[in-house]
């Protein structure tokens, strides 16, 4: 199996092509009459000369996966969402998880963005399969009745939705910087609009009649 994969990367590659055009061109010859008989040796060198002049294959060892990544974060994110619903959680915390939840399901469709940025595609990564479990987990182990007690200053629900606060403000953070290039964009066409048109047509009325 390794073989023959190696033996479909050559033929894909550089070198092949290039030795191969230099071969059809000694065929070329063979056919003008101006190989004579030794015309195999001659396109078989010719080739060669081509192989070995080609530029060598640009190695590449960074795997672009950012598509594929962030449809198993969708699919993580979805999956925590049923999964927290079907439990006891207070209906504050739930309706914050499903606030967090559409933004990060807005910011995964950027994967143009977030294949630039491994910063960003790790918060928001850090998000869905981090901070969210972790709290929610936290919450749900204690028992019903240690739950509803004070612990530290508030209960272990109010704790939660402290956590969730936290939570949102930095996934707002990173949905900011996933649409920052598109919101300079529309802050430089607004720019160019205003600089286009006279500054006493703004706002005018349209003309009766």
């Amino acid at each position: 199996m390794a073989i023959s994969d190696r033996v479909v990367r050559y033929l894909g590659s550089t070198k092949n092509l290039v030795g191969s055009a230099a071969g059809l061109a000694g065929l070329g010859l063979y056919f003008a009459g101006l190989a004579g008989p030794y015309w195999p040796l001659v396109v078989a060198g010719l080739y060669g000369v081509g192989a070995l002049a080609a530029p060598p294959q640009r190695v590449n060892l960074i795997v672009d996966d950012t598509a594929a990544e962030t449809g198993r974060l969708r699919g993580d994110l979805d999956e925590l969402v049923a999964r927290v619903h079907g439990h006891r959680v207070p209906a504050q915390a739930l309706e914050r998880l499903d606030i967090i939840a559409s933004m990060l399901r807005d910011v995964l469709l950027r994967s143009d963005v977030l294949n630039g940025s491994p910063d960003l595609l790790y918060e928001v990564s850090r998000a869905i399969r981090t901070d969210l479990p972790t709290s929610f987990e936290t919450y749900l182990n204690l028992p019903r009745w240690y739950a509803a007690r004070r612990i530290g200053h508030g209960t272990a629900g109010e704790e939660l939705i402290t956590q969730l606060d936290l939570i949102t403000a930095s996934v707002t953070k990173t949905a900011e910087n996933v649409y920052d290039a598109d919101t300079r964009r529309m802050r430089d066409h607004t720019r160019y609009l205003r600089d286009r048109e006279p500054d006493d047509d703004l706002g005018a009325p349209p003309a009766a009649g």
